[in-house]
């Protein structure tokens, strides 16, 4: 077998999901359908992250094992590298709200998953009818009240760091809470095809269900005037979801990146991070909580 890392991006408007659910139109089901067509095998991949329904990717990453054999006879009788032929050819099969950018042989080690630093999003953010766009309306969350941006970061930025997010997720049995938020930044961007546009990035080690979302929640909230600038705050250090804010829509996020480290660190990564996923399921660990404002 050969392990193949696949790029890709695709607009999860009519998607319930990256993940295969039995009769419904998911991005992962639809990926290994192609993928099995192509190789005459069953085939099942790895991704770097999960998204939610109507949550987009602008830059996927995913592995897949498929028999050596398989992948040298992709280009068939053409002069396309393997790899070459299997964007081809996927990319002739796929719909067309997912698009494969490349597919090469991953380095030893390399799990999409595991083996990732962080994954970053965009949230995006209109809050004036000038920049409401129905051709930008399947990616940018309309607001129809207009948010303080200043206000905003200050309140995310003790949630920076290695915290329970317990309040911010989605409860799943057995499931960890706690995260490492590397960033989470709010801004008005100035220019740019986003011009105008409230913005969060927003990169983690990893995120637990509708995290996301909910901390955008809790942002706006702050950003309209309806809670304080310590809500955020408060509401992570309580670890209860009846605390924190409403889910925001999923069409305003976007996976923009996932970062790997060097090839030769590749193997350590993974299997340090499912280590300590396995130690954090296992225990109560407590972290530090950044201090609630009084």
């Amino acid at each position: 077998m050969i392990r193949i890392r696949i790029d890709l991006a695709y607009n999860g408007t009519d998607f319930v999901g990256w993940a295969t659910q039995p009769g419904l139109r998911s991005v992962q089901g639809l990926l290994e359908e192609a993928l099995e067509r192509l190789a005459r095998v069953p085939c099942r991949v790895t991704v770097a992250g999960r998204t939610d329904a109507g949550v987009h990717a602008r830059g996927q990453v995913v592995h897949v094992d498929v028999p050596k054999e398989r992948w040298a006879g992709f280009p068939g009788r053409s002069d396309r590298t393997p790899g070459e032929a299997l964007v081809h050819k996927l990319n002739a099969i796929l719909p067309r709200d997912i698009v494969v950018y490349a597919a090469v042989p991953a380095p030893e080690g390399f799990d999409a998953r595991f083996s990732a630093l962080y994954r970053r999003y965009t949230y995006r953010i209109a809050d004036s009818i000038s920049l409401r766009d129905p051709l930008t309306a399947d990616y940018v969350y309309w607001q129809r009240y207009p948010l303080d941006v200043e206000r905003m970061q200050e309140a995310v930025a003790p949630l920076v760091g290695l915290r329970d997010f317990a309040a911010f997720c989605k409860p799943r049995p057995g499931a960890s809470t706690i995260r490492e938020l590397k960033e989470f930044t709010w801004t008005r961007v100035a220019e740019g095809p986003d011009a105008g546009l409230v913005c969060a990035r927003i990169a983690a080690d990893a995120f637990c269900h509708n995290m996301v979302r909910a901390l955008v929640g809790a942002s706006i909230d702050v950003g309209q005037g309806l809670k304080g600038v310590d809500w955020p705050a408060r509401a992570l250090a309580s670890k209860s979801r009846v605390n924190s804010s409403a889910v925001v829509a999923p069409n305003g996020l976007t996976l923009e990146h996932v970062e790997y480290p060097p090839d030769s660190e590749l193997a350590a990564r993974a299997d340090a991070i499912r280590a300590r996923r396995m130690d954090e399921e296992a225990q109560d660990v407590r972290l530090p909580q950044p201090p609630a404002a009084t």
